[in-house]
């Protein structure tokens, strides 16, 4: 059974369509980081970005946490070690193509970004076809505690792994949004960029506090990126959090919010509907310059993968998705 939090996310990813609705596709993942979530609804082919491997170790890790093997997408520098670090938290749609494509733009910017599949123990959202059954089925019995402990497992297996004590950031979307929150008051991180995660809700069982309750207990400060048009995380709510932030630790304080008016839910998705070119890009910039402010550094310089689906060739990435890609992915 959903709570109200569930639907008001819902409402967020999905405005104006009854539950079920969006029918399953043709993209099913054959490994971690490939195809895209069929409950995600139509693929965007033209603003799709594909950033290259080129120069990059990027796949499949398995890291242990609390007895059980979590698959994990790491893309960094190849041959580099001392490395910044990122966890890269995705949407409730799991780690597809997108969010393994977001580990390859930090890795090309010179960190080691990990991205792990914090579902596996509830089952595989790709393995639905709709928004309502993936909350339902997946998102709905994931327990904060066990994702806290999950990230744990991918920082502290960085660090044994090429990536640098004292220099790890966190981000992550919309579900993610709210764990980066999170997590930035449990763990021993640097900083932490926000994408349009939930700010307030009702306690229960699995999720006991929301990022609001914690700002007291914040270590590390937060980039929050929100879309003014979000039908599932208000004003209201933004407000409410920038209040408590400001009677907060002093990395609560450090926090920082920013509203795009324009953008609405999963902005930055560049293969969904929602996609907000201009305020992708600029979030993105934003996120970079966040880390590198409070020393989540890149070693390395590195080109920037664009974030408008108008990819150069000369930097290794093609101008559009390739549609026989995608519909095979």
């Amino acid at each position: 059974m959903w709570n109200e939090d569930l639907k008001a996310q819902f409402q967020s990813l999905a405005p104006g369509r009854p539950d079920g609705e969006l029918s399953r596709r043709d993209f099913v993942r054959t490994a971690l980081g490939v195809g895209f979530a069929a409950a995600a609804g139509p693929v965007i082919a033209q603003t799709v970005v594909q950033t290259s491997v080129d120069g990059l170790l990027a796949g499949e890790v398995r890291i242990e946490s609390g007895g059980q093997k979590i698959p994990v997408y790491r893309a960094q520098p190849k041959g580099k070690t001392d490395l910044p670090v990122v966890l890269v938290v995705s949407e409730i749609f799991g780690v597809h193509e997108y969010i393994a494509d977001v580990a390859r733009r930090f890795a090309h910017q010179g960190y080691l970004a990990l991205a792990p599949d914090l579902f596996v123990r509830q089952g595989d959202p790709m393995a639905y076809g709709s928004i309502a059954e993936v909350m339902s089925k997946v998102i709905s019995k994931v327990p904060d505690v066990q994702v806290m402990q999950d990230l744990d497992a991918c920082r502290n297996w960085a660090l044994a792994n090429g990536g640098k004590a004292g220099h790890v950031g966190i981000t992550g979307f919309c579900w993610g949004g709210r764990m980066v929150w999170l997590y930035c008051a449990h763990a021993p991180v640097q900083a932490g960029v926000a994408w349009y995660g939930r700010l307030v809700g009702t306690p229960s069982d699995l999720a006991p506090k929301n990022p609001v309750d914690i700002v007291k207990e914040l270590k590390a400060p937060v980039l929050g990126l929100y879309g003014g048009k979000d039908q599932g995380i208000t004003q209201e709510s933004v407000e409410q959090m920038r209040k408590a932030l400001a009677d907060g630790s002093a990395a609560a304080k450090a926090s920082e919010i920013v509203v795009y008016p324009d953008a609405g839910h999963g902005f930055h998705a560049d293969y969904r509907p929602s996609y907000n070119a201009k305020d992708a890009q600029d979030g993105w910039n934003r996120a970079l310059a966040w880390l590198r402010q409070h020393q989540v550094v890149a070693v390395a310089a590195a080109d920037e993968p664009p974030q408008d689906g108008m990819c150069q060739t000369e930097r290794g990435f093609p101008q559009t998705f390739p549609v026989d890609k995608l519909l095979s992915g």
